[in-house]
């Protein structure tokens, strides 16, 4: 297949395919609700170095830094389109799993999906419009599917709005039957969201196997810059280690969900755009076990310490 030919392709996705990845992301937000407390916020306004450089990290640095890699690498404009999306995406619900698994601070994890899934009602929109008309080459899909950044707007709100309202409702005024359900959610959504991102990929194989080089190139590039970002971020602020192993993660790992409900929702099914989005929603679990497996090969200063000192007592 020509690269370019992916640009004028559409996919194939139908009302009911539509109401399921709306209903499917709608449960995602809801069990990422149900794992937030004010104490998420509390604990923001009482150290709130972390999480303000996670939170500028996330909806500042790595949108601007995948606008000049799209002017880079020169993919195709769908699929640098569907890139500057997904930077524009806040954090997705698997990263608090995966923060956990690598050692990380899962407090500060927490905090930063809780923040960046309201911040992005307002963000997502706004980068989208930004980075995406800046771009010479993105700015001619924006004109011409007329996007609206109200719309997109809306669309967040509902998506991502609704659900959090109605997880706080629910712990309040149901606090026990909240506490049964949250684990199920978080096992519910995570195969919900590889059902829906596979179902994705599936129904349209026939793309996808025509632009596999250079949408896994363009994922690959992406999502290891978006890895280091966080990471380095956090290194270079001086933060703790198990923060900088959060702020990784947390930036690494996007609500591509999200992504593909904006991308059916504006872009007419945009196949390049689609194509990549689900693409990043399988990758970036395989990326974020590999940063699991690399953070856990090193061991925290504290463990390092701790190690230091069993060996001298050995000696003496």
């Amino acid at each position: 297949m020509d690269p370019t030919t992916i640009d004028q392709i559409r996919l194939n996705s139908g009302p009911e395919a539509m109401i399921i990845i709306n209903m499917a992301i709608g449960f995602m937000m809801l069990g990422v609700s149900l794992d937030i407390n004010f104490d998420n916020f509390k604990r923001v306004f009482i150290a709130p170095k972390a999480p303000l450089i996670g939170l500028i990290t996330q909806f500042v640095f790595l949108p601007a830094f995948t606008f000049l890699l799209t002017l880079i690498i020169r993919p195709t404009p769908s699929i640098a389109l569907g890139m500057i999306l997904v930077a524009a995406c806040p954090g997705g619900n698997l990263s608090n799993i995966m923060t956990y698994l690598a050692k990380g601070n899962c407090v500060l994890s927490i905090s930063m999906t809780a923040i960046s899934s309201i911040a992005a009602i307002f963000m997502t929109p706004l980068n989208l419009s930004l980075w995406g008309n800046l771009n010479p080459y993105t700015a001619d899909i924006l004109r011409t599917v007329n996007l609206s950044p109200m719309d997109v707007f809306a669309t967040v709100f509902l998506i991502l709005g609704i659900p959090l309202a109605a997880g706080q409702i629910l712990q309040r005024f149901f606090p026990n039957l909240s506490t049964i359900v949250r684990k199920p959610f978080k096992i519910f959504s995570l195969i919900f969201f590889v059902v829906i991102v596979c179902g994705a990929l599936s129904a349209n194989f026939h793309v996808f196997a025509g632009s596999v080089g250079i949408v896994m190139i363009a994922v690959f590039i992406h999502n290891a810059m978006a890895l280091n970002i966080g990471y380095w971020c956090g290194r270079l602020t001086r933060l703790p280690e198990r923060d900088c192993r959060a702020l990784s993660i947390e930036v690494g790992i996007q609500n591509s969900a999200l992504g593909l409900v904006l991308v059916f929702n504006f872009f007419s099914d945009l196949g390049g755009m689609a194509i990549l989005v689900a693409w990043w929603g399988l990758w970036h679990i395989i990326s974020g076990l590999a940063m699991v497996f690399i953070f856990t090969r090193r061991n925290l200063p504290d463990e390092q310490s701790q190690t230091a000192g069993s060996r001298l007592k050995g000696v003496e």
